[in-house]
């Protein structure tokens, strides 16, 4: 584990890039984490108390520096049931906040049991087609979130107010794109929601800024105090446990895919490599700390992760200033920071958008096989339909059974008998449940020598089901008077084979003595060692 950097020079950090990226982040943060406590429905200040809690926890002890944590959408979604169904159960307008607060530190609990126990690595397990899924469809998800910004008081914007507000965006979107071409010193992000900022307030432009968008969605600003310590007011009671339990799981399930993917796609952003089973126990941390502390918790967040990394923020300082810039912008700056556009914002979302979006899929597509294709548009889909955890799994699952089909369709067997009549089947390809069929097809028992040998040198008995297989194969052989005899197995085949012997039995023959019970087979293998 590498020792605690503030900075990452070794990735062209530098404090400048990551205290300027840092305060872009912080920018981004804001309406995102209103937006998303909405739809959990709870206050906005529960929200921002959340990502400000989840970036600084997770920037200190994460397991990816520079990748950027907060309220997110995809458990946001869930957090409003949660809360609904706690109001219900709690018979009040307001119980139903704590039951999200107790069930966060149950989620964190879970996250940092998977974060311990080495469960990070699995996401190396997740395909390609299945991660250019997850991007578009998270882009698509990115976009259409942005597209509530064009509402006021919950009607769409019209006439005027539409134009100046797109006008507004394209200006953002266009300093964000030529910028980086004159010079790469300044923050591209920061630079255009600085000027989009000054020509809206002293242009006087009607618009739509943080501060109108708050009210418009029931709130009251952002200004607060410092988040205090509040164990959640629930009964700890066996039904209180039974209500929490799934929705902890889905929550800390949504939130380590998201999370371990995003350290994925950084990585490969930043060609490093990150510590997922850190960022487990950091993220788990953290939404403990959000259920004491009275936050919506979160996760990763891929948006503002690209703002930051395409910023220039590398090291641990970009994540920290994003945090205590939110938590600056909390207790001192709400003035300053309710009067940023919406529509600076929207623009740097929505180049996150355009950069977030795997545009190589559409020259793949007509290049790889059609079951890549069809994972990517299913997890795509789902995302968007759903949610992250559900399209991640579908798309897995879809993705091994085709891997499973494939080399099910892959195992031979080259077969001849030797001078003294014992018939040889050499096998070829991973023997397991999914060629267990094909398999049995290669013999035939009823034409077979008393005396077959099964060569597996060029391949592998894999699972339970080989090894059953093999059993039943066995058992046919010696119903017809004939003996069969393994070959060439390999160690961990030989392990799975002797585990099984109460239930499998063979004779094993290993290299270069041959176990067997029979004299004319045993001279015949003396034979051709001479």
């Amino acid at each position: 584990m590498k020792p605690f950097q503030l900075i990452d020079k070794s990735s062209g950090g530098s404090f400048k890039n990551d205290i300027l990226s840092g305060i872009t982040v912080a920018l981004a943060l804001v309406p995102e984490a209103v937006a998303f406590a909405f739809v959990a429905g709870v206050s906005p200040i529960v929200g921002l108390y959340g990502a400000f809690m989840m970036g600084l926890i997770t920037s200190i002890f994460g397991g990816r520096p520079g990748m950027i944590s907060g309220a997110t959408g995809a458990m946001a979604v869930v957090m409003v049931h949660l809360v609904q169904e706690g109001n219900v159960l709690g018979g009040s307008e307001s119980i139903g906040l704590q039951y999200l607060f107790i069930t966060l530190i149950l989620a964190g609990i879970f996250q940092m049991l998977a974060g311990t126990l080495r469960l990070g690595k699995f996401v190396r397990m997740i395909p390609h087609p299945v991660m250019m899924g997850f991007v578009n469809g998270l882009a698509i998800v990115i976009f259409i979130s942005q597209l509530g910004m064009f509402k006021s008081s919950g009607e769409w914007l019209e006439g005027s107010s539409l134009l100046i507000m797109i006008g507004l965006v394209i200006v953002t979107m266009l300093i964000m794109y030529i910028l980086p071409l004159i010079t790469k010193k300044i923050p591209a992000a920061l630079t255009a929601i600085l000027v989009v900022s000054i020509i809206v307030i002293f242009g006087g432009i009607e618009t739509e800024t943080v501060r109108s968008f708050i009210i418009s969605n029931g709130g009251e600003g952002i200004k607060a105090g410092l988040p205090s310590f509040n164990f959640p007011s629930v009964s700890l009671s066996l039904e209180t446990f039974q209500f929490i339990l799934p929705y902890a799981f889905i929550l800390a399930s949504i939130g380590l895919i998201e999370s371990l993917m995003t350290l994925n796609l950084i990585d490969e952003l930043t060609d490093s490599h990150g510590s997922g089973n850190r960022e487990c126990i950091a993220q788990g941390a953290a939404n403990t700390v959000n259920g004491l502390f009275g936050g919506m918790g979160g996760c990763a967040m891929i948006g503002q992760s690209i703002i930051n990394i395409k910023s220039g923020g590398r090291g641990r300082l970009s994540g920290i200033t994003a945090a205590l810039a939110l938590l600056g912008f909390i207790l001192f700056g709400s003035n300053l920071i309710e009067q940023v556009p919406i529509a600076a914002l929207v623009g740097v979302m929505f180049m996150v958008v355009i950069g977030t979006f795997a545009w190589s899929t559409f020259k793949v597509i007509n290049k790889v096989p059609k079951s890549d294709v069809l994972v990517i548009l299913l997890v795509t889909g789902l995302t968007v339909i759903f949610d992250l955890a559900l399209a991640v799994m579908a798309g897995v699952i879809i993705s091994s059974l085709v891997f499973a089909w494939e080399n099910a369709k892959r195992i031979r067997a080259r077969k001849f008998v030797d001078e003294f009549g014992v018939k040889h089947y050499e096998i070829f390809g991973p023997l397991f449940f999914g060629c267990i069929e094909l398999f049995n097809s290669k013999f035939d028992i009823q034409n077979d020598p008393d005396e077959v040998i099964i060569d597996f040198k060029e391949s592998r008995i894999v699972d339970q089901s080989a090894i059953e297989c093999v059993n039943k194969l066995t058992e046919r052989y010696l119903q017809n008077g004939k003996n069969i005899h393994l070959r060439h197995l390999s160690p961990d085949c030989v392990k799975l084979i002797k585990k099984a012997e109460k239930i499998c039995v063979v004779n094993v023959l290993e290299d270069p003595d041959y176990f067997v019970a029979i004299d004319n087979f045993r001279q015949a293998q003396n034979a051709l060692v001479k």
